[in-house]
């Protein structure tokens, strides 16, 4: 949940997730179809809390969670609710933008969530007293790094690194996303896109879907067993 990246390639929407967590945290469970307010929702789920950083619908709508919001922030526990558990919310509405701006967040620790609907990209923000939402410009790439783990130099070196990627690269489909965010600066084991420090944080998995046409593709890879999963399906 603490790496993200969008690109348009053709038809393709290709959103892309590192997931860095504490070690001591359990391992998530792999990826399920679930049915929540009469709606088919696919995500891997988070045991500890029931909830996720990463989900897509039944109509290709894509919720992708990061820790904080534009500043590092100072954490403030107890909070009332899990961040994965409010993506899900999000979500599972008939209309996840709409339910954003209106959903209560006081006591919910500062997020990002990268919301992908109806062919429109939003940034939206708690910070842990406002709301912030941008649309952000589907026809560019972009990609996001949380503040919780990697300070504004870092961040714009990774950025660096993406748009070096993507100007290297042409057609860019979801198998090479896929490689660089399980490559790119391999050997940075503090900053890289898979990273471990002193094995107390780590990046646990790689989320990814795909949405072509009237087709979704998720895929998601554990690091830690190396199993692999795929669910695809069409959008209703």
């Amino acid at each position: 949940m603490c790496t993200v990246s969008f690109v348009k390639s053709g038809e393709q929407f290709i959103i892309t997730s590192n997931r860095d967590e504490r070690t001591l945290r359990p391992a998530a469970q792999q990826p399920q179809q679930y049915c929540i307010n009469e709606k088919k929702i696919f995500f891997p789920k988070d045991p500890k809390a029931g909830g996720s950083w990463f989900a897509v619908d039944e109509c290709a709508n894509i919720a992708v969670l990061l820790n904080g919001a534009a500043q590092k922030h100072i954490e403030q526990p107890p909070y009332l609710r899990s961040r994965g558990l409010v993506l899900i919310d999000v979500i599972s509405n008939a209309n996840p933008f709409e339910l954003w701006e209106i959903i209560p967040l006081e006591k919910i620790e500062p997020f990002t969530l990268i919301l992908f609907q109806a062919g429109k990209l939003f940034q939206l923000r708690w910070n842990g007293e406002t709301k912030e939402s941008i649309e952000m410009p589907v026809e560019e790439n972009h990609i996001w790094s949380s503040v919780t783990l990697y300070p504004q130099q870092i961040r714009e070196q990774r950025e660096q690194w993406f748009n070096t990627f993507m100007a290297s690269t042409k057609n860019v489909t979801g198998t090479d996303m896929q490689y660089f965010h399980l490559n790119c600066n391999k050997e940075n084991t503090e900053n890289g896109l898979v990273m471990n420090r002193n094995d107390t944080v780590k990046t646990f998995s790689v989320t990814q879907t795909v949405v072509e046409m009237n087709r979704v593709k998720l895929f998601h890879h554990d690091l830690h067993t190396g199993q692999e999963t795929v669910n695809s399906f069409l959008i209703i």
